[in-house]
């Protein structure tokens, strides 16, 4: 697939401002905080519907314009695709394909993939839980677009339970904060009570009806094996592209894993064997173990939305005693996994976002990913100068350069 232009109209900091990639290559170079990141944003977001930068449309749209759009044509070996999404600070999104509006995102997923490598990646190993969910889960919307809708669901229902829990836990405390006053007005002096059904206390242990709970209990293992499975599915693909682009970064010196560290007791050999009920069972026996822990912290403390993933070097934690190259090694395996798996699902190379990463690699790591790219993928880059790459490079590459929203030829 080949992106051929980009248009962006009041979003972050782009007026009016379309672009026409002619090369498989494009820097775009120009001092920070000018617009570059927010190109490549544009781009991730006509991708995935999603910016790992903020959560709201309101906050992609210039000075809090009512509006904001992006348009781009793509060309794929079934021909060429309009694209468009139409931002909106106080109403819902639009989208439109090849000029036709959409009534479901899931149409819109995946028609344009893309790999992002930016530094905030090279926190993804010592990094929280949630910043490695969060790359797992980007990576299963681009291969498995119906993932997107499984994963809201599960949101969906984790916070109608957690609104639950919370509503249980406030129960109990003003019972026990009206059980507190009514104790605070006997004298010193009385005599301690006989009968402690004297003083109030809270009618039931759990407020909430049991069934009320079971309900939800019951939908969020459903929902929560799905995501487990899906996630777990694609690590399994990804593992030995990753290992095989470790070992060759590294020289053959280290040996990766990577390991989905599922919250619930759960055998790996019941998810590989794609066992939804089983998985689903192995839900709701620790629901039933944390359930005392779930009612009184008022929230729900199993299920996806709390698993993470594993890196191990040699057998050895990553996260706690890897140095910063064997992280950079790492990271760099798992993006260069990712190109080539969807690659091979797709069946077309997805274009490649570096977003100020050159920066933080060595020469030798540069090199790598440099020699990887070649004509094969599509590569947008960010840069704040262009030291990082050789002149032979450069003649194959189209330069822009970035100066307060406006783009020009370098």
């Amino acid at each position: 697939m080949y992106l051929k232009t980009l248009h962006l109209r009041q979003f972050r900091n782009y007026f009016d401002q379309k672009i026409v990639f002619d090369a498989p290559k494009t820097i775009l170079v120009g001092n920070n905080a000018q617009g570059k990141s927010n190109l490549l944003e544009a781009v991730e977001l006509l991708s995935t519907l999603k910016s790992h930068r903020v959560g709201r449309d309101r906050d992609l749209i210039l000075d809090s314009k009512p509006i904001g759009q992006i348009d781009a044509t793509l060309d794929r070996q079934t021909g060429s695709i309009d694209l468009a999404l139409t931002l909106r600070s106080q109403a819902r999104r639009t989208l439109k394909l090849n000029g036709e509006p959409l009534r479901r995102h899931l149409d819109f997923l995946s028609v344009l993939n893309v790999v992002q490598f930016s530094c905030l990646d090279l926190d993804l190993v010592r990094g929280g839980p949630e910043g490695r969910r969060n790359w797992i889960d980007r990576l299963v919307i681009q291969l498995e677009p119906i993932y997107a809708h499984i994963l809201q669901q599960y949101n969906q229902i984790l916070r109608q339970r957690n609104a639950l829990l919370k509503r249980s836990k406030e129960i109990r405390k003003a019972e026990f904060s009206e059980g507190f006053d009514k104790m605070r007005f006997i004298a010193p002096e009385s005599p301690e009570p006989e009968n402690t059904e004297d003083f109030p206390i809270p009618s039931s242990q759990f407020p909430i009806p049991s069934s009320e709970l079971a309900l939800w209990d019951a939908q969020l293992a459903t929902a929560g094996a799905r995501v487990i499975r899906r996630r777990d599915r694609i690590l399994e693909r990804l593992m030995p592209l990753a290992r095989n682009w470790h070992r060759s970064i590294s020289g053959s010196a280290e040996v990766l894993d990577v390991k989905y560290d599922a919250n619930i007791e759960v055998s790996s050999e019941l998810i590989a064997k794609d066992n939804l009920e089983g998985v689903r069972q192995a839900f709701l026996e620790k629901i039933q173990k944390r359930a005392i822990a779930e009612q009184f912290q008022g929230t729900t403390l199993v299920g996806p939305h709390r698993d993470d993933i594993t890196f191990t070097i040699n057998n050895t934690p990553a996260r706690q005693y890897a140095s910063q190259g064997q992280q950079r090694t790492l990271v760099l395996a798992l993006k260069l996994a990712e190109l080539q798996l969807i690659e091979e699902v797709v069946g077309e190379a997805p274009l490649l976002l570096l977003d100020d990463v050159l920066a933080e690699l060595d020469l030798s790591r540069q090199n790598q990913l440099l020699e990887t790219i070649q004509e094969r993928f599509q590569t947008l880059i960010t840069t704040t100068h262009l030291g990082a790459f050789d002149a032979q490079w450069l003649r194959q590459t189209q330069i822009l350069s970035v100066v307060g929203g406006q783009i020009n030829r370098f």
